[in-house]
């Protein structure tokens, strides 16, 4: 007579044995995700560490690039309003073109720092998440939809 595969082979296991193979397998593969998440902690604190490690030393460096940057500007303007007075100026007017060049590279300098501040709000990422439903855009958000966008410019011929 023939073999119907009615009998279970010899070589293929139970489904108690199957069960506990499993089991034995999801227990592994979850003690090897706990020690995945345990080395992304323990890398993540050590890379912050560096971060603010770093963030000192760099506001330490800015602090004294700035002091001696300061020093420079007020050893260039003093030097500038004795040239300004040599050649035939009062020191009133060498003194005012001296201040009138530090106030106007002042207003520059704010401008610019003001301009590129908005790149702190973060518009993509509140984008972003207003399209997934996470965050309401901002009211920043709605005046930049509503505005028109700039129109190409045609080359001249």
């Amino acid at each position: 007579m023939a073999d119907t595969g009615d009998t279970p082979d010899k070589g293929t296991p139970g489904l108690r044995e199957a069960l506990h193979a499993l089991g034995e397998d999801s227990r592994a593969s979850l003690h090897a995700a706990g020690d995945t998440l345990k080395a992304l902690r323990s890398l993540i604190a050590a890379d912050f560490a560096l971060a603010r490690s770093a963030l000192v030393r760099t506001l330490v460096f800015t602090a004294a690039a700035i002091a001696f940057g300061a020093s420079a500007w007020l050893l260039l303007m003093a030097v500038s309003i004795a040239a300004l007075q040599a050649a035939g100026l009062s020191w009133l007017a060498a003194l005012l073109i001296a201040a009138a060049l530090s106030i106007g590279l002042t207003i520059a300098a704010g401008i610019l720092a003001m301009h590129h501040f908005a790149h702190t709000r973060m518009h993509a990422t509140r984008r972003q998440l207003a399209r997934f439903g996470l965050a309401e855009p901002s009211a920043d958000e709605n005046e930049d939809d509503e505005a028109e966008p700039p129109t190409p410019q045609a080359d001249a011929p």
